[in-house]
């Protein structure tokens, strides 16, 4: 029985994936900060496994490892914690939580995961980045910034485990919006429901796909981004 490990699956697009990866079979462990919520998913299903921690904290890694022992290894590690909110303001307590979050939470955590699959011989790493990652935006520009991190490293560790040969699959995912409880209440330009996207992430991390957008279409916005010169760009972004 292959197992995966969700940081960030109490709710929203990581709780989506822990059902339907229990759906293919897979032992499902996930963390989040709720305990009824972890609760909730421990009893609705067997091979299912919890830990109750903020990756923010100085002890996540710890966290983590021993979540790997009480599910009895790891195949595929996904990141999914994240937090970013749109803001006139510049404040500084605001981009250190999402720092904290999305940076350092996540480097750490997949390090870790990234040696452990060095050590097993095999292993999948993936980032929920976003399409945010492509460019900067004045609303939340701590937001933008700490996925472009994440896809950054990402993109810097695949290519480590393809010049040195190693059996790690990496693959970035960049989401468009998707409906969710962190979602605005307005639909939004392209929004796709949460079922959904956790199908297509399911299917490109089956597909070992170095990255994947979601919707599939995100990828023109994505490119589009980055063509667009900084003069125009600035006026909406």
């Amino acid at each position: 029985m292959k197992k995966v490990i969700i940081i960030g699956a109490t709710s929203g697009i990581g709780r989506a994936l822990a059902d339907k990866f229990l759906q293919k079979g897979y032992a499902v462990a996930i963390s989040g900060r709720r305990q009824t919520l972890l609760e909730s998913f421990a009893a609705s299903a067997k091979n299912t496994f919890t830990a109750c921690f903020d990756v923010t904290a100085s002890d996540r890694v710890d966290h983590l490892k021993s979540l790997i022992v009480t599910t009895g290894g790891m195949d595929i590690f996904i990141y999914c914690a994240g937090i970013g909110d749109p803001t006139d303001l510049l404040d500084w307590n605001w981009d250190k939580i999402t720092t904290d979050t999305n940076v350092n939470g996540f480097v750490e955590l997949t390090n870790y995961a990234y040696n452990f699959f060095m050590n097993q011989g095999s292993g999948h790493v993936v980032g929920i980045s976003s399409i945010a990652s492509n460019r900067g935006n004045s609303l939340a520009p701590a937001y933008s910034a700490s996925k472009a991190f994440m896809s950054i490293y990402l993109e810097g560790i695949w290519i480590k485990s393809k010049r040195n040969k190693w059996n790690i699959e990496v693959t970035d995912i960049q989401p468009g919006f998707v409906k969710t409880k962190m979602a605005k209440a307005n639909k939004t330009f392209w929004e796709v429901p949460v079922d959904k996207a956790a199908t297509q992430i399911i299917q490109a991390i089956d597909r070992k796909k170095r990255r994947a957008y979601i919707s599939r279409r995100w990828w023109l916005i994505a490119k589009l981004m980055k063509l667009i010169p900084t003069v125009i760009y600035q006026k909406f972004g």
